[in-house]
């Protein structure tokens, strides 16, 4: 790791095992697994967890109902916050989460709740990173306040934004086979992505150990499509989950804060007649 928090308080986006061991008492630990394949992440969780992990279910707290606006648009405020406060999480709480894929799913926790101003990061590396041993008895959480906050808008880009023209360079987290459209899954509207948007993978965030890769090579990584700035960028996978993670790896890297494109692929591509790019 590049970066190395103090204490809770000032937690960057991702944080090595070593300091969740050190100050695993003063934060919540969130198991945030969850498969698109319909997999149960809280069956993984009953076979073994962190210490006192909380388990956060995705489809309940962390995503509204399926629909127009895609398979896991944001959620009310209030049904997140209710969530939060079930699992102990209060307003002055801070979270480490983490998932068995580097980061890439339970990365939708963290960017949530940073872009409301909570203390919130990603254990590098996920679960093969903890070499502790594991508990499979859930833990029992203390309700805590956890206030609603609306979704700042600076920090999202609605559809509107993606169909209206060019506002930033818009970046697709999904693999190269999903982007270029050789391989389409079944929660996939159509084959391809949004015209002109460049590819970053999130996966390709990792080293092979799972581990984010070092900064010099994020950084790399994005100037490759012309990214210095997170300012300018837009970022969407299928339906806003995985790209959390380019976002958390964009601030990780000193390049600041993109906005995210909830609907995904899911919501656009979706619309008869809206014209997708291949290749």
């Amino acid at each position: 790791m590049d970066q190395t928090p103090t204490a809770q308080s000032d937690l960057p986006p991702f944080v090595d095992a070593a300091w969740l061991e050190a100050h695993r008492r003063n934060v919540v630990i969130a198991d945030a697994r969850w498969y698109l394949d319909g997999t149960s992440g809280r069956s993984a969780y009953d076979g073994g967890h962190l210490p006192d992990a909380v388990f956060v279910d995705l489809d309940a707290w962390l995503s509204g109902d399926p629909g127009p606006h895609g398979l896991n648009p944001l959620p009310d405020p209030e049904v997140f916050a209710s969530g939060m406060s079930s699992l102990g999480i209060g307003d002055d709480t801070a979270v480490v989460a983490y998932d068995d894929a580097g980061g890439v799913i339970a990365a939708r926790l963290v960017w949530m709740l940073r872009a409301i101003g909570h203390p919130a990061a990603l254990l590098d590396g996920g679960m093969a990173a903890w070499t502790g041993p594991l508990e499979t008895t859930p833990a029992k959480p203390i309700p805590a306040t956890f206030t609603p906050v609306p979704w700042p808008g600076s920090r999202l880009a609605q559809l509107e934004d993606i169909t209206a023209g060019p506002a930033g360079i818009i970046v697709d987290a999904r693999n190269a086979d999903r982007f270029d459209g050789t391989l389409q899954l079944p929660t996939d509207p159509q084959a391809g992505h949004i015209p002109g948007a460049v590819n970053v993978p999130c996966r390709e965030n990792l080293s092979p150990d799972g581990r984010l890769r070092p900064i010099g090579e994020v950084r790399t990584a994005f100037a490759r499509v012309g990214i210095d700035d997170a300012a300018a960028v837009i970022s969407y996978c299928g339906s806003g989950v995985t790209a959390c993670h380019n976002l958390l790896a964009l601030e990780h890297a000193g390049l600041g804060q993109g906005r995210l494109y909830a609907g995904g692929w899911s919501e656009y591509g979706a619309a008869s007649g809206r014209r997708a790019e291949l290749g």
